[in-house]
């Protein structure tokens, strides 16, 4: 059973969220802040659970601080919930490595669509096989990367982003393409997302690795080992 920890201050809105994903199958467990949720859940792996829904408005750490703690750690999808609907929140929290952003009030059935649609893109290529390109080698199961032997650490959204442009090295793909494979048709935070998550990649895999990550000007990008 998908097991989803809501973060949130407020004991009601965990209870109510709690019942809305209980009713549709998950298993649910509950913290009201960051030592909660390290005391329980993020000390051992096998604990870990497979989604959190992670409030922004906290007392104490609050949600950004908290999904920059947990992506050093853990690549879980991680669900942002607010009562803030401003566009700069939410690209704050999706370069944080967030996977989603969900505004307050929600129904019960957009809450539920997201998840299943974010656990279905972390959990769709687990068991593929390990992807070498050049200086490259990806394995997806461990969701590890190495360049010329050396491991880079990637945030989830990162990894997805250059995983889709690994498999089909040579091909461009158009910044819409990449939205839509990587985040979702339902995702609002526009093409410059894209753009900034690739200048974050380049950055991480540094100068001459960064060269396998081509602009095609007017096109979009693609990754191809250079000759």
């Amino acid at each position: 059973m998908v097991h989803v920890l809501i973060v949130d201050d407020e004991e009601e809105m965990r209870d109510l969220i709690s019942m809305y994903l209980q009713n549709s199958g998950y298993r649910t467990s509950e913290a009201e802040g960051y030592k909660q949720l390290q005391d329980e859940f993020l000390k051992d792996e096998k604990d870990e659970p497979d989604l959190i829904l992670l409030d922004i408005m906290l007392s104490g750490m609050d949600g950004f601080e908290i999904c920059g703690k947990i992506r050093e750690k853990s690549n879980v999808p991680i669900i942002f919930l607010s009562a803030k609907g401003e566009e700069w929140d939410k690209v704050k929290g999706l370069r944080l490595g967030a996977d989603d952003y969900i505004v307050k009030p929600f129904s019960p059935g957009e809450l539920v669509a997201r998840i299943d649609a974010v656990l279905r893109r972390s959990v769709s290529n687990k068991n593929e096989a390990v992807m070498e390109h050049g200086d490259f080698l990806m394995d997806e199961e461990q969701r590890k990367l190495t360049v010329g032997g050396d491991e880079v650490l990637l945030t989830y959204k990162e990894f997805e982003l250059l995983k889709v442009m690994m498999k089909h090295p040579g091909k461009v793909f158009s910044r819409e393409s990449l939205l839509e494979k990587v985040w979702d048709m339902a995702y609002q935070g526009g093409l410059r997302t894209v753009d900034t998550h690739i200048k974050t990649l380049r950055m991480k895999i540094g100068e001459e690795a960064g060269r396998y990550i081509q602009t095609v000007w007017g096109c979009g990008y693609k990754f191809e080992v250079p000759k």
